[in-house]
């Protein structure tokens, strides 16, 4: 079912990567880069707190 979602090499991360640059510009970014981080830092702390639910 995931065959085509495999190990991402360095070649695989840098066309990615001007991808984004291509589609976003540099000046969008840093704004790009702090909304994935916002993303990442709320699901961390879902996580962590349905484990806190799971273990009481």
């Amino acid at each position: 079912m995931f065959g085509l979602i495999g190990n991402f090499g360095p070649w695989e991360l840098g066309f990615i990567l001007i991808i984004v640059l291509i589609i976003f510009g540099p000046g969008k970014l840093p704004q790009l880069g702090e909304s994935v981080g916002k993303a990442v830092k709320g699901f961390r702390k879902a996580q962590d707190e349905d484990i806190e639910k799971l273990e009481k």
